[in-house]
């Protein structure tokens, strides 16, 4: 590798969620899988928290996508499709959304 190339590293997004209207919450993520796919981003886990074995955490799900870098991640989280859905999340759950790098 040159010094002028750079290495792209994935992302994840790591959401935790405290659902508070079911109905409202499946149509948010039937809206969120439509609005990755422009993204190629992966959910790679969607589960429901089974025990805390050490410190606090009041969420009942967490989900994991991977994205191809964290521009493509901050890209996705900006755009149009994403930002719509907004208020429909602020309305079915609590969620926590954090990014990581790989």
């Amino acid at each position: 590798m040159t010094s002028q190339e750079t290495v792209t590293v994935p992302a994840y997004l790591v959401g935790h969620i405290k659902v508070l209207d079911q109905t409202a919450w499946q149509d948010y993520v039937t809206g969120v899988a439509k609005s990755l796919i422009p993204f190629s981003a992966e959910v790679v886990f969607r589960g429901q928290r089974h025990a805390v074995l050490a410190g606090e955490h009041d969420k009942e799900l967490t989900v994991v996508i991977r994205f191809a870098s964290q521009a493509q991640l901050q890209e996705w989280f900006d755009s149009a499709a994403y930002q719509d859905l907004v208020p429909l999340r602020e309305r079915a759950a609590e969620v926590t959304i954090i990014s990581y790098d790989a």
